[in-house]
């Protein structure tokens, strides 16, 4: 490893796929300190010893051929019953023809099919009989020597694999390297035992930007040095240091080895499935709970139905074999992370690591959560903090081969994993209890008045009574009206026809678009705002209030956005009160643009993003069901739903 390293490869140009190149080489054990870090962390002199030690056993791997440049056909996964490895087995099988065999750690193959399929059911992801036909599931264990493996399954998969996939690693940031290794180190060099001996075969290794995970490095490109082994004290770290040097030494036997890269795995964008154990969830539920962030420079992370895609299409492209990828997605700055919180209603107080982790533990003790029990051991230990330490000050991740391997391949373009990626995962981890959605009951996000005037009386009598409300409608967040459509109202209502006194509204909710789609079978009317309200008078009486905003295909599209058909009873009894309020034509603006207000806590710029995205929201809301009952009209003129003749109907 200490070896002068080659320049690197420079990366394709978007709709070229990148030729296969060895990479770069990382500096080895006393290599000049060139981040001007904190020279006293260093790795234990045993822990480098055993490193060295493995790293040799590279040598021993037999020679090889260059592999026959086609599409796998079958293929060995280990790690199928892992976060990762899961996704990556689905998108194996739904984009390639390879059949899969999956080793298990399990006694005998009907455990071991067992456990994959649990395994696969718990992060939402599908088990079928489609799937059972095109896997093989091999009972094994990567810590043993030949996989666990009888020899005659390990030379019959030698001479009919044509490819190796690598996803499984022990992922724990407590243990030290002695305790990583056989899983992480060595599990490795089986699998490049097994890629090389027999018929050539690709081996995909999934590493980690943790070989990166010096505290002051300065780049992380694909091709950049990787950290120093010395200055790397998290046993994580080192393992998945050793394995990927260990592995590139493997290339001077012939082996092609893909080097994938991921960082943090988020839950997927669709079905929300999360990693219970991944450290990003651990920090993602802490910030959300507690709503405090540590000052950090970037997050690198990426969604794992982005990471999975991505690395299947290089397993599955042979002109992308043989190079390094990092698979993180596009980086989130502090700022992206406490602006998407902002927007989403939380507001987060920035604070430094110390104060942070101090805090959080703080936090956890008195207020325990099971499912965090992780996250408090690891902000604990002192091994783990550098980990994390180096994670928070580390630089953006490049990944530029990732980008035009992707642009190549027509896939998905890398996107930031921002709030609403993590929206699926984000309610999942709530309902699971590790994280905390907004409340009605938190601060206000955003509020603006509303005030109406009009008459009221008895049903099926004229109004003739003054009724007005003096509202206050505000959202606690962004996620609300995504999620709901929903406002939260507050405020008075005055009419005489109930009490002398205003009414004050207990509780009241306001639904934009209540009814999603066209207007009702045969009608011209379609529902743009419902008002719910639970009022109560000065003598505690309790009433209340069922009020409609309306468009129909009408000229007066102005007054419809005003005018409000309001309905007023006794609570527990029918309607005794109906009626119709308008907001004034010369309050609207003034109200309800102008005086629209946001939490004084967030900045200039987050208050203006705020104003603006809610002005943009409810503008499209509004005129979308504004557009649907003369849509509705034209339809009818242009007898696109005539009545049958009597004619047609007897044909």
């Amino acid at each position: 490893p200490a070896a002068p390293s080659p320049a690197p490869a420079p990366a394709p140009a978007a709709g070229t796929l990148p030729v296969p190149s060895p990479g770069a080489p990382p500096a080895g054990p006393g290599t000049p300190d060139r981040t001007g870090g904190d020279r006293r962390s260093r790795a234990r002199p045993e822990d480098l010893e055993q490193i060295l030690a493995d790293l040799a056993l590279a040598d021993r791997l037999p020679f090889t051929e260059v592999p026959e440049p086609v599409p796998p056909r079958r293929v060995l996964l280990t790690g199928a019953t892992g976060f990762l490895g899961g996704h990556m087995l689905l998108d194996l099988l739904r984009h390639s023809d390879a059949h899969v065999y999956c080793l298990v750690r399990a006694d005998d193959e009907a455990a071991a099919t067992e456990r994959l399929a649990g395994q696969l059911r718990g992060y939402r992801l599908p088990w079928s009989s489609e799937i059972r036909r095109r896997i093989t599931v091999l009972p094994g264990d990567i810590r043993r020597p030949r996989l666990g493996l009888t020899d005659e399954r390990w030379h019959t998969l030698a001479h009919e694999l044509d490819g190796v996939v690598g996803v499984a690693a022990a992922v724990d940031f407590l243990r030290g390297y002695r305790s990583l290794r056989g899983s992480n180190v060595l599990g490795a060099l089986t699998l490049a035992e097994l890629a090389a001996t027999g018929r050539p075969k690709p081996l995909h290794h999934i590493s980690s930007i943790a070989v990166f995970n010096e505290v002051g490095i300065t780049s992380m490109g694909e091709d950049d040095p990787l950290a120093h082994i010395d200055r790397l004290v998290s046993g994580y770290d080192q393992s998945k240091w050793a394995a990927e040097v260990a592995l590139r030494r493997a290339r001077d036997h012939g082996l092609v080895v893909t080097a994938l890269r991921p960082g943090g795995i988020g839950g997927h964008t669709r079905t929300g499935a999360y990693n219970p154990q991944d450290l990003s969830s651990g920090l993602i539920s802490a910030f959300g709970r507690f709503r405090t962030v540590p000052a950090f420079r970037h997050l690198n992370a990426a969604p794992v139905d982005w990471v999975s895609r991505v690395a299947v299409a290089a397993i599955c492209e042979p002109d992308a074999w043989g190079f390094d990828y990092n698979l993180t997605g596009v980086p989130n700055t502090l700022d992206d992370v406490v602006r998407d919180m902002a927007l989403g209603g939380m507001h987060v107080r920035v604070e430094d690591w110390d104060e942070w982790r101090t805090g959080t533990l703080s936090r956890l003790e008195d207020e325990p959560v099971p499912e965090l029990g992780f996250l408090s051991r690891v902000l604990r230990s002192p091994t783990a903090l550098k980990l994390c330490e180096a994670t928070l000050t580390g630089p953006a991740a490049q990944a530029e081969r990732t980008d035009a391997l992707v642009a190549a391949l027509g896939l998905a373009p890398a996107a930031r994993y921002d709030a609403q990626a993590q929206l699926r995962t984000f309610e999942k981890l709530a309902g699971d209890g590790l994280a905390r959605l907004p409340h009605r009951d938190d601060r206000p996000y955003l509020w603006f008045p509303e005030t109406t005037e009009g008459t009221v009386g008895p049903v099926g009598a004229a109004a003739t009574t003054p009724c007005s409300m003096a509202l206050t409608l505000s959202i606690a967040s962004m996620y609300q009206l995504v999620k709901e459509r929903r406002v939260d109202v507050t405020g008075e209502v005055t009419c005489p026809a109930l009490h002398p006194e205003p009414l004050t509204v207990e509780r009241g909710d306001l639904w934009v678009r209540p009814e999603e789609g066209i207007p009702q079978r045969h009608g011209m009317r379609h529902q743009l705002l419902r008002y719910r309200l639970a009022l109560r008078d000065a003598d505690g009486g309790r009433w209340w209030l069922e009020g409609r905003k309306y468009a129909r295909a009408r000229r007066d599209v102005w007054r419809q956005t005003r005018a409000l058909t309001v309905e007023l009873g006794r609570e527990g009894e029918a309607a005794s009160l109906l009626g119709e309020v308008v907001v004034p034509a010369d309050s609207y603006v003034r109200d309800q643009i102008d005086g629209i207000r946001v939490d004084p806590r967030l900045t200039g710029r987050e208050k203006r993003a705020a104003k603006l995205t809610w002005l943009a929201w409810f503008g499209l809301e509004m005129g979308r069901g504004l557009v649907a009952p003369f849509a509705r009209a034209a339809a009818d003129l242009l007898d696109l739903r005539r009545t049958p003749t009597l004619t047609e109907r007897n044909r």
